[in-house]
């Protein structure tokens, strides 16, 4: 079993990071292989709504990580997406590349457990947690919680580590990943498998 880490955060090692590698580590001794992919600090293209995605499993764009992570998707059985907070939101990176990932691949992603991070100095990761929470619950994938909500506080890496309890969410949070994906493949061994969703129904409130 693997786990993916997207950190939406353009330092590569800073608050998110720290997070992120703590939840990795305890995945990796629950025996789940891990990797954190990092969004980096160049533009990121915005999903501009053009619908050539549909179908082709795809962003058009590809001179940005989009296409990189859809393909690391498909070989992954869970996901942490973790950012910083900027003026009580998520990082615009990462906002736009969730927006084309579950665009253009959300097969890969659905019905899959995941969870989002939020690394904070001081406030706002209530607000943005709410908004990235939404990518998941509308592709079908279990959210995985913890003991409180899934943030850290620092501005810098060694403040975080002093975050105890922040910190303790996070490895709390890896092992109900864990579990969750123990539940998974143990009841695919027994014949249980994820359910098939309706489909057929789309209304407009306009007519």
């Amino acid at each position: 079993m693997k786990v993916t880490l997207f950190n939406g955060s353009p330092r590569a090692n800073g608050c998110t990071f720290t997070a992120l590698s703590e939840i990795a580590r305890i995945l990796n001794g629950e025996n789940i292989d891990t990797e954190i992919l990092q969004i980096g600090n160049r533009p990121a293209q915005d999903c501009i709504g053009c619908g050539r995605c549909v179908g082709k499993g795809e962003c058009v764009f590809s001179n940005d990580c989009v296409n990189e992570w859809i393909e690391k998707a498909k070989t992954s059985d869970g996901f942490v997406f973790g950012t910083p907070v900027y003026y009580a939101h998520p990082s615009g990176r990462i906002l736009s590349v969730m927006d084309r990932l579950f665009y253009a691949a959300s097969e890969h992603f659905a019905q899959k457990p995941a969870a989002v991070v939020a690394s904070a100095r001081r406030g706002g990761t209530t607000a943005t947690l709410d908004a990235l929470v939404k990518h998941l619950t509308v592709t079908q994938m279990p959210v995985i919680s913890s003991t409180y909500w899934n943030m850290v506080h620092g501005n810098t890496p060694e403040e975080t580590k002093q975050d105890l309890e922040g910190m303790q969410t996070m490895r709390n949070l890896a092992r109900n990943m864990a579990w969750i994906l123990k539940c998974i493949e143990a009841g695919k061994q027994s014949g249980i498998y994820a359910p098939q969703a309706e489909m057929s129904e789309r209304t407009n409130f306009i007519r």
